[in-house]
């Protein structure tokens, strides 16, 4: 069977998996490695194999840039401490304790004879990146805590690069390669910060380009440009693509599509990268699904069983340690989010790629092979489809029943407002001729009208909307404040001491509004959001 041919069908199998998994109210990448092994133990069509070029060149970058382009960089900056801190030194970390706690287990449970911290050490390395793309959107649909889900998806785009630069330090240590601490650290940090630096400056590039040109379809080839080739040209270099990536992405969503890109533009922009992430999410998660052989995992359940349980206490003493960290910081976060933190560490594609592109010569190489593709299944089984009762367990997703047609209707209502806002706009400065914008005004305001019916219909669980609305309404309120501190101290309306400290108020709000979640009391500080008298919604 020709390659096009098979991806044909795989985007059928795709498509009709996202269909059911919509019906039947399961997590779309799940239901897409459910259906991948039940095609590989059929074998009814031979699929591609999800090789390391296939994954970092094609796949990869595309995945990488979408999540990063759609990252609020003041969201992420508030808390880049405890981010960072997950994505580098915890990641450290979980390699340590896996390739120390696995070793010693795996020898006393007789299942390998010389199995070494060395070879655990590679295997640590090339498991402990995250991939929480299973979880990411249920949060989103159950209504978990904006911050909780930053914490996450921010942390799974750094460690991707963290963890590839320490599979490939961790191969270097195990062939011989002698190399201080310190010469670790600098190799590190030189793979790592030049490819920021690389990233940075083509999503620069790219987003003073954008500034020069109103064309949605050639801004749009400029942000793939950007996606693509940042991580080309840091491979290139032998420095980090993911992170150069991260780096572009971020720019070009905070910088380039603000204020290069027209609202037109923008939507255009997001519609294009949200089927780029459909498309390639549906493939690699199908692939991984193909590539895993049932009889060979089962053949090896014991080695299995015991590295998911490594790998998962692993993930929950660094979530810990992590949160007992941040409690001296102002990014602290509540303890209840740890085991939701520990669980949302799923394993995706990456280190499935890793483990396939160790040499055929390694020591052990089908026992980590095997042991990581059953990490990888169960991590995504087994968390994805639980996470949602653990949420609700936690108190982390008190979503109404009628969410989706409260956030529609209200969606409607903002739309039909801005359409009327700029009706008036054009009849103030005379753009159209009055009897033209009468008759459109007046279906605009038929519009909010209905919406406004149809709102005061949608009773049930209404205390909650009303306190999540509120909640909405504090953090906007809060940013608010935050740029008009920021534009007095540029206007020298306020010193650089008023500046810092103003700042410093509204960003522990900002933190501790999130840490609450909705229905709660407004946060301590100088200034409070006034609820008595807030209009009913």
């Amino acid at each position: 069977m020709e390659i096009e041919t098979a991806f044909i069908l795989l985007f059928v199998v795709a498509t009709a998996v996202a269909i059911a998994a919509r019906r039947l109210y399961l997590p779309y990448t799940v239901a897409l490695v459910l259906a991948g092994l039940v095609l590989g133990a059929l074998q009814l069509f031979p699929a591609p194999s999800l090789t390391k070029n296939l994954l970092f060149f094609v796949f990869l970058p595309g995945l990488v840039f979408e999540a990063a382009f759609h990252i609020d960089f003041r969201e992420f900056w508030p808390n880049r401490i405890t981010i960072v801190s997950l994505a580098v030194p915890g990641v450290v970390a979980s390699t340590a304790l896996i390739a120390l706690i696995l070793a010693p287990v795996a020898n006393a449970l007789d299942f390998v004879h010389g199995f070494t911290w060395h070879h655990a050490l590679v295997f640590g390395a090339l498991i402990s990146a995250t991939d929480p793309i299973a979880v990411i959107g249920l949060f989103r649909t159950m209504g978990a805590p904006q911050r909780l889900t930053m914490l996450l998806d921010g942390e799974s785009l750094l460690n991707d690069g963290t963890g590839i630069v320490f599979f490939t330090l961790s191969l270097s240590l195990l062939a011989g390669v002698v190399a201080s601490p310190g010469d670790l650290a600098l190799e590190f940090l030189s793979v790592v910060g030049m490819g920021a630096i690389v990233g940075t400056a083509i999503g620069g590039a790219t987003s003073l380009v954008m500034r020069q040109i109103d064309d949605p379809m050639i801004e749009i080839t400029l942000t793939t440009i950007a996606a693509y080739g940042s991580f080309v040209t840091a491979e290139t270099l032998h420095y980090s693509g993911v992170i150069a990536t991260v780096a572009a992405g971020m720019v070009c969503g905070n910088v380039g599509a603000r204020t290069g890109m027209s609202a037109s533009t923008r939507v255009a922009a997001e519609t294009f990268w949200e089927y780029v992430t459909f498309a390639l999410n549906s493939i690699v998660f199908l692939l991984i699904g193909l590539e895993v052989k049932l009889s060979t995992l089962l053949s090896y359940w014991l080695p299995i069983l015991t590295a998911y349980l490594v790998v998962t206490v692993g993930r929950a003493l660094v979530i810990l340690a992590g949160c007992g960290l941040a409690a001296f910081t102002r990014e602290r976060f509540p303890w209840r989010w740890t085991p939701v933190l520990t669980w949302g560490g799923l394993r995706g594609a990456l280190p499935m790629v890793l483990a396939l592109s160790l040499p055929h010569d390694f020591a052990y190489r089908e026992l980590i092979v095997s042991m990581t593709f059953g990490v990888v299944v169960l991590s995504i089984l087994i968390q994805g489809v639980t996470m949602s009762t653990l949420l609700r367990r936690l108190g982390l997703a008190a979503g109404p029943t009628n969410r989706t047609a409260y956030e529609l209707e209200r969606g409607k209502l903002q739309a039909a407002d801005g359409a009327l806002e700029e009706i008036e706009r054009m009849s103030r400065r005379h753009v159209v001729a009055p009897e033209v914008l009468a008759p459109l005004r007046d279906e605009y305001q038929r519009v909010v009208d209905d919406t406004g019916r149809e709102l005061q219909k949608l009773d049930a669980d209404r205390h909650y909307l009303a306190d999540e609305e509120l909640h909405r309404l504090r953090r906007y309120l809060l940013t608010v404040e935050k740029d008009r501190v920021m534009r007095a101290f540029r206007q020298g309306e306020v010193g650089r001491e008023a500046h810092a400290r103003l700042l410093a108020d509204i960003d522990a709000r900002l933190l501790a509004l999130e840490n609450q979640g909705p229905g709660a009391a407004a946060p301590d500080g100088d200034v409070h959001v006034e609820t008595k008298n807030e209009p009913k919604t």
